[in-house]
């Protein structure tokens, strides 16, 4: 049965300087990082700068720099110096050189062009297998199976008060996925022009999926005014998207920072919602087991403390949660007996 290996201390040690330089890279952004040009204009006798550059959208953007000053001919010559961004390659490709896990470029092309529109900075996270093979490199393992998938997988709190979007934050999502021109288009729905799904008909096992927690209609989808993007919701989300973690992920010499669910949170979900998928999604039904195995596997070693206070707050949400813990934890007993979940993780 396929299991993982643990990566290298040097793999691992590559994967951490990776990760400290992107959120330093991410926060700290200078005009090297826009992608434009410095143009003057001469108005009643005195010289201005000004900064043009085009938005991820197209739109091209004129920002005033300032008069013609030492300082902000200083601030023009930073423009011809490497940006941030630029000594994250080298970083990226050692990771991959030692062992650690890459995605797809075309995959990691789609989360940076929605971290360009500030999905990311706006709550979103990126959730399944994606998710899946960034833990991976965060605990310092590779998984043997279960970590490879067209699908990429979004979600965010929605109309959750304790993730609330401040009242000014404006994200296009819908905008940034078109402005990717790769053939992606909404699914449309009886409540929205733009459903939850992005499909290539090209491609139909390329597909975006967009999520949320339940609201008081159930599982109409849900148009979220600040997103830009219709999320499709689903029972059990919320313990997915409580205690959030920052991963990169990488292919080639690109980079890009997103948010995962905790682990412990993300393999527990799994179990929680193993018996949920029927039918066509018997398919499903076995990767969520196998991650859940995987995951569980390594943090029932390195970090069971995390599970069990996990377990504790699953359990402790009432009869039905109970009731799928007990059937997903039954499951992965039969799977795999020597983990012996049973007996670590009572009901």
């Amino acid at each position: 049965m396929a299991s993982f290996a643990e990566l290298s201390l040097t793999a691992q040690t590559a994967y951490a300087q990776l990760l400290e330089a992107a959120l330093v890279a991410e926060h700290v952004r200078s005009v090297a990082d826009l992608s434009g040009s410095f143009a003057s204009k001469t108005v009643r006798g005195a010289k201005y700068w000004y900064f043009q550059y085009t938005e991820p959208s197209g739109k091209l953007r004129q920002l005033f720099v300032g008069p013609d000053t030492a300082p902000v001919r200083a601030l023009m010559a930073r423009k011809a110096q490497p940006s941030a961004v630029v000594a994250l390659g080298p970083l990226a490709r050692s990771c991959a050189a030692l062992g650690c896990s890459e995605i797809l470029p075309r995959h990691l092309r789609v989360l940076q062009r929605l971290a360009e529109y500030g999905f990311f900075r706006a709550g979103g996270v990126l959730i399944g297998t994606h998710a899946f093979l960034a833990f991976a490199n965060m605990l310092g393992v590779r998984w043997g199976d279960g970590s490879r998938t067209q699908d990429i997988d979004f979600a965010h709190a929605g109309k959750s008060l304790s993730l609330a979007l401040p009242g000014d934050v404006q994200v296009q999502t819908h905008e940034a996925i078109k402005s990717l021109e790769m053939g992606f288009l909404p699914v449309s729905s009886l409540a929205s022009t733009a459903g939850a799904t992005y499909l290539n008909p090209r491609e139909p096992g390329f597909k975006l999926d967009f999520v949320t927690t339940l609201h008081r209609k159930g599982t109409q989808p849900y148009e979220h005014p600040q997103l830009g993007v219709t999320l499709q919701p689903l029972k059990f989300m919320e313990f997915s998207l409580e205690h959030v973690q920052r991963a990169v992920l990488f292919a080639g010499d690109r980079s890009v920072v997103a948010n995962v669910p905790q682990p412990a949170r993300y393999a527990l979900h799994k179990l929680l919602v193993h018996g949920e998928r029927e039918g066509t999604f018997a398919t499903k039904s076995s990767k969520d087991l196998l991650q859940a195995r995987l995951l569980l596997t390594y943090l029932k070693e390195h970090r069971a403390s995390e599970v069990e206070e996990a377990w504790a707050d699953m359990i402790s949400r009432g009869p039905g949660w109970v009731r799928r813990a007990r059937h997903g934890r039954a499951a992965l007993d039969k799977l795999v007996p020597a983990l012996q979940v049973r007996n670590w993780l009572r009901l």
